[in-house]
């Protein structure tokens, strides 16, 4: 097979902990291969030595026939390869059109930018994907799938030799899905390769050609995806016996016992509104339940969270804590009040990544560990080292910078920032989005731990099997309306569906 890209033998360290060992990858023109494994397996590191971000310390990278040493992103993209972050690299606050052209805008007179001409490029760029929408429109306005699908747009507008897509399809919906599949199969036969990197196997098996797996920094297994099985990558990936897997089953995720006592009642919100996304949206969650929150993208799940955690003003109803009607108003006073928020977005919201792993666990315990002005140091580390150890954090220690963690690793401290203030409710938006499998496992532990304390918790999840076997009653959402309420024992996949494809006429 001839190699569009071939890399081989990889070394990469960070503070003198490996992160890549001898690692490898080929791809062929016109392939479309995908990349998985744990987080911390070394899939990120690999591909940004490959795009320039980092410089690796060993072994040879060759692209379209030549040795390459990249030494940025943007050398990268004048080589030829486009690079499709999981957390958009975007600017919110400008035009769709300035978004899609940055750095490539016509001009006229030689040093003018032709607006005219641009708005016309980023229209016809966008509408190969499907999109219609004012392009003169600041981007932030339009939602994460809408901002998902333009930077793809810009991608692979650069005629690119290799796009690269991490976790392209994790802000999706099942229309979008399949729109970008279509462009997937678009680049292949025009004779573009494309670097896939999902933790939604099924769609390796839809879009994939050949599939290459890596742990601990090391190129695993390389194989046809018409050759293998989803038992087979996920054995690969966690370094375990298919058998042994298919015995203990993926599954570790579950709520309460159907029928149990309900413990004290913990939240109370009475025909929440917030705006036209949220509307009359009534809940009671009580000590050592978990509440999911189902619907489709721009339900209202996310809008929910937010007026519970004082983000959005209310502009009808209330939210009583533990039968106080005082309300929460701020995120503050939620805190204060024993609530923590692990956001849907951790790049924009959630980890500060030029502060360190201590920082960044410890942020919202700070009040407590303050004393006439000064921060208690010890037990900080304390607590710090605590839940490093407890959650399993991958970390060369507690002064790395958040951003040289793996995503997975950064979900955790996260967590670990709100399991440290002791909460009463967790609200979770996508706790496990873009994780992998023994990731996700890790997560869903800590949550159903936590439960087991006497926890309640509201959870998010754009996966329907996840949210299905954790909650234990599902309020299902549409366009920021209750449609239903799901409880046990009739809570299943297909009741569901059945709730969804039934609002408005909607179908899924």
């Amino acid at each position: 097979m001839s190699e569009l890209l071939n890399m081989s033998g990889i070394d990469k360290a960070f503070a003198g902990v490996s992160a890549l060992s001898g690692a490898s990858l080929d791809i062929a023109p016109g392939e479309v291969h995908a990349l998985i494994g744990q987080n911390g397996a070394g899939k990120s590191t690999l591909i940004k030595i490959l795009t320039g971000v980092y410089r690796r310390d060993g072994g040879v990278v060759r692209f379209n026939g030549a040795e390459s040493v990249l030494t940025s992103p943007r050398e990268a993209q004048a080589a030829g390869i486009a690079t499709i972050y999981q957390e958009l690299n975007l600017v919110p606050l400008r035009s769709v059109t300035e978004n899609v052209m940055m750095g490539y805008e016509p001009k006229r007179f030689g040093m003018l930018i032709s607006w005219k001409e641009a708005h016309r490029r980023t229209r016809e760029i966008l509408a190969r994907f499907g999109i219609n929408i004012d392009v003169r429109a600041p981007l932030g306005s339009y939602s994460t799938a809408i901002q998902q699908l333009v930077a793809i747009a810009r991608a692979v507008s650069l005629d690119a030799r290799l796009v690269i897509m991490d976790e392209p399809t994790s802000s999706l919906d099942a229309s979008e899905v399949d729109v970008l599949f279509g462009v997937v199969k678009g680049l292949r036969e025009a004779g573009v390769s494309v670097l896939y990197v999902s933790h939604f196997l099924d769609e390796l098996f839809e879009i994939c050609d050949r599939v290459t797996t890596m742990r601990d920094g090391r190129t695993v297994d390389c194989r046809d995806i018409a050759s293998t099985t989803k038992l087979e990558l996920i054995a690969a990936m966690l370094g375990r016996d298919t058998d042994e897997i298919a015995q203990a089953g993926m599954t570790e995720f579950g709520g309460g016992t159907p029928g149990a006592d309900k413990g004290e009642v913990l939240l109370t919100a009475e025909a929440v509104s917030t705006g036209p996304r949220l509307n009359g949206f009534d809940m009671t969650l009580h000590r050592g339940e978990i509440i999911g929150l189902g619907g489709l993208l721009g339900a209202g799940r996310t809008e929910a969270a937010r007026a519970i955690f004082g983000v959005d003003r209310l502009t009808e109803g209330r939210i009583m804590v533990k039968g106080n009607g005082a309300g929460l108003d701020t995120p503050a006073a939620a805190i204060a009040a024993g609530f923590g928020y692990l956001t849907e977005d951790r790049k924009a919201e959630g980890i500060i990544p030029d502060m360190s792993v201590r920082e960044n666990l410890t942020l919202a315990l700070l009040p407590k560990l303050t004393k006439g002005g000064q921060i208690d140091r010890a037990r900080e580390r304390e607590l710090v080292d605590h839940f490093i150890r407890a959650l399993g954090i991958k970390t060369a220690n507690m002064e790395q910078p958040i951003r040289e963690l793996s995503g997975g690793n950064q979900q955790k401290v996260l967590l670990a920032r709100w399991l440290a203030i002791e909460p009463d409710v967790l609200i979770l938006d996508e706790p496990t989005r873009g994780v992998d499998v023994g990731a996700k496992r890790e997560i869903q532990a800590i949550i159903r731990d936590s439960v087991a304390k006497g926890v309640g918790v509201v959870l998010i999840s754009s996966e329907f099997e996840e949210i299905v076997e954790g909650a234990d009653r599902i309020i299902v959402l549409n366009e920021g309306h209750i449609v239903t309420e799901l409880t046990n024992p009739g809570i299943t996949e297909d009741a569901l569906v059945r709730a969804l494809a039934h609002t408005e006429g909607q179908v899924t």
